[in-house]
C-alpha cells in the first residue's frame, strides 16, 4: 500500500538505533539471552528529587495546558542554568521547551530550512540528523572523520564544505555515537572558518553536556561572535535519567525561538505539564549531585575499552564523554565468520545479534560504515559478557 502513501514517509529511513532495539526485545520475548547494547538509555532511575517534585505539581493541579514555549518559571531556570554551566546570557524569550530534544531539532528544522538548503554533517552523526534534515527539504552534507583523528572535524574540512547553499551545521559534543568531545580550542578553530560565512547558522547539541570526563566542556554559542548564530540544544534526557519524561529546550536568538514556538504551537503545543515542573528541580540542580551516575559510566567506559583492546582487528578512540564507543570494525569486511560473509558493519551487527546475542547498532545509521556504535548504559556484568560473546565469534 505504499502508493496511499506520501512520497515523504516512503522516503524516510527507520530509525535503526529503535529497529535493533525492536529485534532485540522480540528476541528476547522468544527466549533468548539478548545483551542489548544498542539504546542510549540510563539504567539508572530518575533521582528522587525530581520525582518528587512531579509529586508535588500532580497534588497542585498542574494538570491544564502548558505554555506552548514552556512554563514561565522553568525558562527562567533553564536562562540560570546556562548562565552557570555555559556562561550564556539567555532570557526567557530565547527558550523553548519542547517534548523532548528530538521535537527541539525538528522545529529547528522546519523553521530554518527551504527546499535545496545544505546542512553540514560531521559525521558520524546522531542517527536522526539526517532524516530530519532530509523532511524538512534540507539537503545533508556528510564531512567523513575517522577513529584516527578522534572522530572530530577539522577547520580545513569545514571550510572546504561550505557552498553558497550552506544554511547549517549540526554536530553533538559529547558526541552520539563516538563520545568525542570538542575542546574549546578545537571550536575556537571551526568558529574562525565560520566567522567568514556570516549567513551560516550552528546548532550545538549538548545532550550529553554532563556525562563528561574530560574535565572541561564549551559550549560554541560562548566563543565570541558565535553566540547570535548558535541554536543550543539540550534537555534532561541523559544526564537525569529521564529519557521518558520528554522534555528538551533550545536557547536561540530571539527570531528562531518565536519561530518554534509558532511551530510548535500548531503541532503538539506545549510539553508535558508534570513533566516541565519536574525539570525544574533537575536544572535548578547543582551538577554535582549526577557524580555518582558520571563516575559510573567513567568506570563503564574505561572497562569496555579495555575489553575492546584486547579484541583483534578492531580500532577505537577514548571517547571523552556520553555512554557509548564507536569502534572501526573494518577489519573483518571481506571475511567469512562461522559461514557469514561480513561485507560491512550492518552484516556484523547482525552477525552479533545471531551469533553472540549481542544487539549493537550498524555505524551507517551515524554516517560511518566502517565502525559499530556499542552503548555501555548497562551493568559491568553485562558489559563484559557481552565484550566475552564478541570476541568469541570474531575469534
Amino acid at each position: 500500500m505504499n502508493n496511499v502513501l506520501s512520497d515523504r514517509i516512503n522516503s524516510l529511513s527507520t530509525s535503526q538505533t529503535l529497529a535493533m532495539a525492536a529485534l532485540a526485545r522480540e528476541l528476547k520475548s522468544q527466549g533468548k539471552d539478548i545483551i542489548s547494547l544498542s539504546l542510549g538509555e540510563p539504567d539508572f532511575n530518575t533521582p528522587d528529587f525530581i520525582k518528587d517534585a512531579a509529586k508535588k505539581a500532580i497534588d497542585e493541579n498542574y494538570s491544564t495546558y502548558s505554555p506552548v514555549d514552556g512554563y514561565v518559571e522553568l525558562k527562567q531556570a533553564i536562562c540560570k542554568k546556562f548562565k552557570r554551566d555555559n556562561n550564556l546570557d539567555y532570557t526567557p524569550a530565547n527558550i523553548v521547551v519542547s517534548t523532548g530534544a528530538k521535537q527541539a531539532l525538528y522545529n529547528i528544522a522546519q523553521v530554518m530550512l527551504n527546499e535545496g538548503d545544505e546542512v553540514i554533517l560531521p559525521s558520524p552523526y546522531w542517527v536522526s540528523y539526517y532524516e530530519i534534515i532530509k523532511l524538512s527539504g534540507g539537503v545533508p552534507v556528510e564531512v567523513p572523520t575517522t577513529v584516527e583523528s578522534d572522530f572530530k572535524i577539522t577547520p580545513q574540512q569545514l571550510e572546504a564544505a561550505i557552498t553558497p547553499r550552506t544554511k547549517m551545521i549540526w554536530y553533538s559534543s559529547p558526541c552520539n555515537p563516538s563520545g568525542s568531545v570538542f575542546s574549546r580550542e578545537e571550536l575556537t578553530e571551526l568558529a574562525e572558518v565560520l566567522k567568514k560565512h556570516p549567513n551560516i547558522y550552528v546548532v550545538s547539541d549538548e545532550i550529553y553536556e554532563h556525562i563528561n570526563f574530560s574535565g572541561t566542556f564549551c559550549s560554541i554559542a560562548s566563543i565570541p561572535g558565535m553566540f547570535d548564530r548558535s541554536i543550543t540544544v539540550n534537555g534532561v534526557a541523559k544526564a537525569f535519567a529521564m529519557t521518558g519524561w520528554r522534555i528538551g529546550y533550545i536557547g536561540a536568538p530571539e527570531f528562531i525561538a518565536k519561530a518554534c514556538t509558532k511551530m510548535q504551537g500548531q503541532v503538539t503545543s506545549g510539553a508535558n505539564s508534570i513533566a516541565q515542573r519536574a525539570t525544574i528541580a533537575a536544572v535548578e540542580a547543582d551538577p554535582s549531585v549526577l557524580n555518582h551516575m558520571v563516575e559510573a559510566f567513567h568506570k563503564r567506559r574505561d572497562l569496555v575499552v579495555s575489553l575492546i583492546e584486547d579484541i583483534p582487528g578492531l580500532k577505537l578512540n577514548v571517547p571523552e564523554g556520553a555512554f557509548y564507543v564507536f569502534p572501526d570494525v573494518s577489519h573483518y569486511f571481506g571475511k567469512t565468520l562461522r559461514g557469514t560473509k561480513i561485507e560491512n558493519a550492518d552484516d556484523l551487527a547482525m552477525y552479533f545479534l545471531s551469533e553472540a546475542n549481542v544487539a549493537t547498532v550498524t555505524g551507517s545509521a551515524f554516517g560511518n560504515p566502517e565502525c559499530i556504535r556499542i552503548s555501555y548504559a548497562t551493568s559491568e556484568d553485562h558489559l563484559t559478557e557481552a565484550l566475552r560473546r564478541i570476541k568469541e565469534v570474531l575469534s
